[in-house]
């Protein structure tokens, strides 16, 4: 059920952004054992001046290349988050070379009843789901 945003900047190819998402979809599958299927992913792309991801005062230098996932999510462990963190980070280096610096991740809570698949209806609440 995790709907999953990822911002990046334009000049990918659509091979890219396929691997990406679908790397994401296996790590976050795992991390938070959600059912096979259960893939809600949004790409955006930007205009560099449209994205401003500095460091936070850790050091980190960003490149063209920087990702930035946003999860809506119910709630998760600190084990089940810092899983997806650590093995989505790994995955998008050993996969496509993407620099863990240049991998942002934010998760946002909620619960079933913030939820409407579609039809106006509140799916986990009516036992649909």
């Amino acid at each position: 059920m995790p709907l999953m945003k990822i911002d990046m900047l334009k000049g990918r190819k659509e091979s890219e952004i396929k691997q990406i998402l679908d790397i994401s979809y296996r790590v976050m599958l795992d991390a938070f054992g959600a059912p096979e299927g259960d893939r809600y992913q949004v790409v955006t792309q930007h205009e560099p001046y449209e994205m401003q991801i500095l460091d936070t005062g850790l050091g980190f230098t960003r490149t063209e290349k920087v990702l930035v996932f946003s999860l809506t999510t119910r709630p998760r462990t600190r084990e089940q988050k810092e899983t997806f963190y650590r093995n989505l980070v790994q995955e998008l280096s050993d996969q496509i070379g993407t620099r863990p610096e240049d991998v942002m991740i934010n998760l946002t809570v909620n619960s079933d009843d913030d939820w409407s698949f579609g039809d106006g209806k509140a799916q986990f609440l009516t036992g649909e789901l």
